[in-house]
């Protein structure tokens, strides 16, 4: 497979389930845990991930702005068909390692969140579990890698 790269667009948390989060601009990926200091840490997906080139389409098919986060996205990037990859697609995010286990969520669970009527994740979000930890960043490299 081709090198592809692309860039960590956002790192976002919220402390409650149902609540936009945050761009925080940088995180901690504990292994098997998720992103530090996330409502969603420590549950089956432990993180989300959502494509800037889909939300850029989105919002804009629909006259939406959606700042980071708007979807409850952990993680928004750049340069990276998330939905192209196959499960188990192991991603190099900065000095962490994730692998892809889903993508979106099973439709017949219900979702409760929605920014202003709309929800990405659960059709077009990667939710993803975290193989090595470490320091994430806005800017940060991410990539197709190995596990090691």
């Amino acid at each position: 497979m081709k090198e592809i790269t692309g860039r960590v667009v956002s790192v976002c948390r919220s402390n409650e389930k149902g609540q936009t989060k945050k761009d925080e601009g940088e995180g901690i990926l504990k292994k098997v845990y998720g992103l530090i200091g996330d409502a969603h840490a420590g549950t089956e997906k432990e993180i989300s991930l959502l494509s800037q080139e889909v939300a850029d389409e989105y919002c804009q098919k629909h006259n939406l702005f959606a700042p980071p986060g708007s979807f409850a996205e952990n993680l928004r990037v750049k340069g990276i068909p998330l939905l192209d990859l196959p499960l188990g697609t192991i991603l190099n995010v900065g000095k962490a390692q994730i692998q892809i286990i889903a993508r979106g969520k099973d439709p017949s669970l219900h979702h409760t969140y929605s920014y202003q009527g709309h929800s990405l994740l659960p059709t077009m979000g990667i939710f993803a579990r975290v193989l090595k930890g470490g320091r994430i960043r806005k800017g940060d490299k991410i990539q197709i890698g190995k596990e090691s």
